[in-house]
């Protein structure tokens, strides 16, 4: 059968476009397959002609390219066809690893129906379902835009085509279609109805990385059939011959979750008269076998099990406040990661996941003491509109430690909370911004952008303002903006041992943060018999596990004195007895330190424990389910 399978479609192109359709004629339609088949001698397949579907050996995604046999030769073309580059099937595996994150591949997927939005697409519904040839969860989407015909299914389908070149849709390379399914799972079934030219049509397109690695193929091959509706009585639409369409029809029955015709058409009746429904099963496992998204834990969201794993390494979050806000919640909760994902609010589109509309949110609306920066791109050959960027202290500055940047492009989410200060500083502490940068490109997954001079310029700019807001108006929260001292010999110099008490953050810090309007460190000048130098000490109450507190008052060395400074304990002092007490106090503050790295080591531990339970108690459910549709089978 590969043989004549091969010659149903070889496709080396690709679209982004997706919509599909739906309708109510499903009884007219069956009539005239069975007609078709019957005239042609090709049996009409039922659920008990279909063997049990076939699954992939390895269900894991970040293992399922492995060990897939590539053959030495490839299939010769047949006679009178020209010879082309094939495209492998283990391509579509590897093409979808640009994906390091589930969440990402799922706004491929919306992104293709908020575009439809221009050809009066009104809702997207994201759900999941369960495949009763073998009771496993399937992903589904379907939007009511204006649908494909028989030509743009197979543009979507195909690698690297698209026609979007429009200012406002954000789809341009015609791979997001292929990189976002092949990453939600190995297998992806596309139903879609539209009309064009006075034309009704329905179709049906399969992307199977299961039926292709399991049948040897050499090439990606797309079963598709597609039906003229414009009638009351549905009629098959024929290419080639129709043999070659019935050989179609039955790849589809055996290799998706649908065993019989009814079934198949049975999808197009909640769809309307144009529209789009795309079912993607068997969802790839994580590393401990089981499914990567997690649809039991919240009846009204789907999750990601290995929560915050969009980077590649997990985040632990201190305090419940901090795992509540959405700067958080975002990595694991699909629902809090698609509120913020298009800056604009839509007016007559909604978004609805497990039957439930998203409400969109923009944290600027929430800012505190908000400013509007306009900032201009430079570009030599180029001019750029002004870009908006809006800043502020978010309602729970400044002791959470968030801030940074969510930047977008073309009204989509490229990088949230992208902070450009340096990591582990706690300057900024609830500091965020927001704006919309068209003028970079986004990089192919849409989760980071080009590295471009344009992008670079972006970030020292953004660097400068965070900086500049903090300065101005870290004194709303007890902060004082920093001083250098005027002259440069009161420093205070103190015995070679200081640099040592410090063990868990040798490192001495930047003295430039009195330039940066951080918090305020005093500069100690250490000097010894053969040498001198100046080093940024933290004073023992604005220190801990990364050097700094965010809930300090500075506290300035050698004041000057005041008529009504009569009650500082530091009148009279001399600079070696105040030199002594610092280093007693460093040595009390190391002790905390130490004791806090402890408590932070032992609360990761307990948490990596968690983890772990979770993943075996999970395994336990699998089985004991396992066991009882075995049971109820035997009954």
């Amino acid at each position: 059968m590969a043989k004549k399978v091969t010659d149903i479609v070889n496709l080396d192109s690709d679209s982004d476009d997706d919509d599909g359709g739906g309708g109510g004629r499903g009884r007219g339609m069956v009539q005239s397959l069975a007609s078709l088949m019957e005239n042609q001698q090709v049996p009409v397949t039922d659920a008990a002609a279909v063997a049990p579907r076939e699954t992939l050996e390895c269900r894991s995604f970040w293992k399922a390219g492995e060990n897939y046999v590539i053959p030495t030769g490839v299939t010769p073309t047949a006679p009178g066809m020209l010879e082309h580059a094939r495209v492998h099937p283990k391509f579509l595996h590897s093409n979808a690893t640009s994906h390091k994150w589930a969440f990402g591949a799922i706004a491929e997927l919306l992104d293709n129906a908020v575009d439809e939005t221009q050809n009066g697409a009104t809702f997207v519904k994201i759900d999941k379902i369960n495949i009763v040839k073998d009771n496993t969860p399937a992903l589904v989407f379907q939007d009511d835009g204006g649908g494909m015909d028989p030509n743009g299914i197979r543009k979507c389908m195909s690698l690297g085509y698209s026609s979007k070149k429009s200012n406002t849709t954000i789809g341009q390379y015609g791979n997001g279609f292929k990189t976002s399914t092949m990453r939600l799972g190995a297998d992806a079934l596309v139903f879609s109805r539209s009309t064009r030219g006075g034309k009704s049509t329905q179709s049906i397109g399969l992307l199977s990385y299961t039926f292709l690695r399991r049948t040897g193929q050499d090439d990606v091959i797309v079963p598709m059939i597609d039906f003229d509706i414009s009638n009351d009585q549905p009629q098959p639409i024929i290419y080639g011959s129709s043999g070659d369409w019935s050989t179609n029809l039955n790849i589809l029955l055996k290799w998706s979750p649908f065993s019989t015709v009814d079934e198949l058409l049975q999808q197009f009746e909640d769809i309307g008269t144009h529209g789009t429904k795309v079912i993607i099963y068997n969802l790839w496992l994580n590393d401990e076998g089981i499914y990567e998204l997690s649809f039991d834990d919240d009846d009204e969201d789907i999750q990601l099990r290995d929560e915050n794993a969009q980077d590649g390494k997990r985040l632990y979050a201190r305090t419940l406040e901090l795992r509540s806000h959405i700067s958080y919640r975002y990595r694991h909760s699909l629902r809090a990661y698609i509120s913020m994902l298009y800056l604009k609010k839509f007016k007559n589109f909604k978004i609805i996941l497990r039957g439930i509309p998203v409400e969109q949110y923009n944290i600027a609306d929430e800012f505190r003491h908000p400013e509007t920066i306009m900032y201009k791109p430079q570009a030599t050959a180029v001019e750029y509109a002004a870009s908006e960027i809006k800043i502020g202290f978010i309602k729970e500055a400044p002791k959470l430690p968030i801030c940074g940047f969510n930047v977008y492009h073309k009204n989509r989410l490229i990088r949230p909370f992208w902070k450009v200060i340096q990591e582990g500083s706690t300057r900024c502490n609830g500091v965020v911004g927001v704006l919309e940068a068209n003028f970079i490109e986004p990089a192919h997954d849409k989760q980071d952008f080009e590295r471009s001079s344009l992008f670079q310029r972006l970030e020292a700019k953004l660097k400068k303002i965070i900086s500049d807001y903090w300065q101005s108006h870290c004194h709303i929260f007890g902060y004082q903006t920093p001083q250098i001292p005027a002259d440069k010999s009161k420093r205070i110099v103190i015995p070679d041992p200081l640099p040592t008490v410090n063990t868990s953050n040798p490192s001495p810090l930047p003295s430039d943060k009195f330039s940066q309007g951080g918090p305020i460190i005093r500069e100690i000048s250490i000097s010894n018999a053969t040498s001198s130098r100046t080093v940024a000490v933290p004073a023992p109450h604005m220190r801990n596990s990364t050097g700094l507190r965010s809930n300090f008052q500075g506290v300035q060395l050698n004041p000057q004195p005041a008529a009504t400074d009569t009650g500082n304990n530091l009148v009279g002092k001399s600079a070696n007895e105040i030199s002594e007490e610092n280093l007693q106090l460093f040595m009390r503050c190391d002790e905390y330190i130490k004791k806090e790295n402890e408590i932070e080591q032992t609360v990761k531990s307990l948490e990596k424990e968690l983890e772990e339970m979770k993943s075996k108690c999970a395994q336990l459910a699998l089985l004991v389910d396992a066991k009882k549709k075995e049971m109820q089978q035997q009954v």
